[in-house]
């Protein structure tokens, strides 16, 4: 699940100022910035070079397939015969022509909205243990009671929190919508931007009129917004995420899986879902995917930052908390479907089946597949706190192919560091660009997005122009190379989620932010140096 980026107060909305409708993260690192310098890399080093195409599975809520900036990228299953009905490749995917959706109905129906992982554990151990007393249980059964008692107090919490949110902004948008309604008709304008309004407050001179031009004037300034739609826009979309939260994750009665019409406690099962590798809500997918590979040769939009990717879909990951036997296919389908690189911008905090997914990551190991993952947006140091896919097995070693990724900002201050990014000395790789990160969204859009689950899309993208770029490089390679050219900034930032200011160095096991410069300068010298050798 994508936690919201918004906040508990007033406004319950974050619209940042510095949001830019621009990719600054593909910009030089500098002494005030923290950019990756994408485009140096290609004019300076990668010129007279031709990359070898990479496929990279992002696993996802989907992917919008029509968009301007990502249709020439799609992979494209050279074995399936778009449209027939049939299985032409024998892989057990239908009509797998760009990917394939665990959480869909054979009649094409889809997974939209999940109950989360608390949710589900505590529907499942509810009739077990309610009304117990775990004096007279066994002492086999006192740590599943527990387990019940802990996911019992935290679905009530955020039932009740969610449920007080979901109301209070449900009313400040009816607030705020009467009365720019109001204002634009007084004004007759069709918009309210900041020179309107300045406008109005200079020259109105009736009191129950100038009070709500200077009451929405001061939201603009506090929000960095340029007009009242980019505000209506913010809190529709905050609305619709709180809902989500309050009627559905955190639901019992709510059961978003019968659609599938799998047997979702069966972890051996795999023939289920759709080849609808976009489902109805694909904003979140399609914001990863150009991130790592949107069209850099069309003119348009935004420009990926590796340049020869093929994006495979794979729909896993709901409005809720992924299942852990959908990650486990999901991963398995892009391996044995050729993916190279697997990016996965999701996570929850509980995982029953976790041993399903780790058996497809050992697998994916095998086959020599490097996966990166999102490290999560709680502001929580996961060297302590649970977050899954963990980056280490159950027997505490750690997973050699995956790179779990924090998120930074772009300037090199105290707010170098997202203050929302997961964060851990031993279970973060590397940080990358997650904040105010401009790409693609459904109907050919551009916007602004932050959170973790944009960095790693970024870390994703580096890994597939090293693969591109260097084809002979490993899964292991790739990831030493990455940690290894990090930028490291010792920068005093606050620490997500306190008030404490820590190095920056300190939130990672490489203290740095990822350079696909320096990232390709060591690789072109350990190739110079390997020929030498020869």
């Amino acid at each position: 699940m994508k936690k919201l980026l918004i906040s508990a107060s007033v406004m319950l909305l974050s619209v940042a100022a510095s949001a830019q409708e621009t990719q600054w993260y593909l910009q030089d690192k500098t002494d005030n910035t923290a950019g990756i310098s994408v485009e140096r890399t290609y004019r300076e080093l990668l010129k007279d070079r031709k990359p070898t195409p990479v496929v990279v599975a992002v696993i996802d809520g989907g992917i919008d397939t029509t968009h301007e900036d990502l249709r020439r990228v799609l992979w494209v299953n050279p074995k399936e015969i778009a449209g027939n009905g049939k299985d032409d490749d024998k892989n057990g995917y239908v009509d797998d022509v760009h990917g394939w959706n665990f959480i869909g109905g054979k009649d094409g129906r889809n997974v939209n909205y999940e109950t989360a992982e608390v949710t589900r554990l505590y529907v499942q151990l509810k009739p077990k243990y309610e009304g117990k007393d775990r004096k007279t249980l066994k002492p086999d059964q006192q740590k599943e009671y527990d387990l019940y008692v802990k996911t019992k107090a935290e679905l009530e919490k955020n039932q009740s929190q969610y449920k007080a949110q979901y109301q209070g902004i449900g009313q400040f948008y009816t607030q705020f919508s009467t009365a720019v309604a109001n204002l634009k008709k007084v004004l007759n304008v069709t918009k309210l931007d900041t020179l309107t309004l300045r406008k109005a407050a200079d020259t109105l001179t009736n009191a129950s009129l100038k009070r709500p031009v200077l009451g929405i004037l001061q939201i603009l300034g506090q929000q960095g917004a340029a007009d009242t739609d980019v505000i209506m826009s913010e809190l529709e979309k905050a609305n619709e995420q709180l809902k989500a939260r309050a009627e559905y994750n955190y639901n019992p009665e709510f059961d978003g899986r019968s659609v599938v019409g799998d047997n979702p406690n069966d972890m051996n099962q795999r023939d289920y879902g759709n080849a609808d590798i976009a489902g109805s809500r694909p904003d979140h997918g399609t914001h990863v995917a150009g991130i790592i590979g949107a069209d850099r040769t069309n003119n348009l939009g935004v420009k990926g930052v590796s340049d020869a990717v093929q994006i495979m879909g794979v729909r896993a990951v709901p409005d809720g908390d992924e299942r852990d036997k959908d990650v486990a296919n999901a991963i398995r389908y892009a391996v044995d479907n050729g993916a190279q690189i697997i990016n996965m911008s999701f996570g929850k905090d509980y995982s029953p089946q976790r041993s399903v997914v780790e058996d497809a990551e050992r697998y994916a190991l095998s086959k020599g597949v490097l996966m990166v993952h999102a490290a999560g947006n709680d502001g929580k140091d996961i060297d302590t706190a649970a977050n899954y896919p963990a980056p280490r097995f159950i027997d505490g070693s750690a997973i050699p192919n995956v790179i779990t990724v924090g998120a930074s900002a772009l300037p090199n201050t105290s707010d170098l560091v997202a203050s929302f990014s997961n964060y851990g000395k031993q279970n973060v790789d590397v940080f990358a660009p997650g904040k105010d990160i401009y790409s693609t969204v459904p109907g050919s859009k551009y916007e602004n997005n932050s959170g973790t689950s944009m960095a790693s899309p970024v870390v994703a993208g580096v890994a597939a122009v090293l693969k591109s770029y260097f084809p002979k490089l490993t899964y292991a390679d790739i990831k030493r190379i990455i940690m290894q050219s990090a930028t490291p900034y010792s920068t005093k930032v606050t620490r997500p989620e306190s008030t404490d200011m820590v190095a920056f160095n300190t939130l990672s096991k490489t203290g740095g932010i990822v350079n696909l410069y320096d990232a390709v300068k060591m690789a072109l010298a350990e190739e110079a140096a390997s020929g030498k050798a020869k």
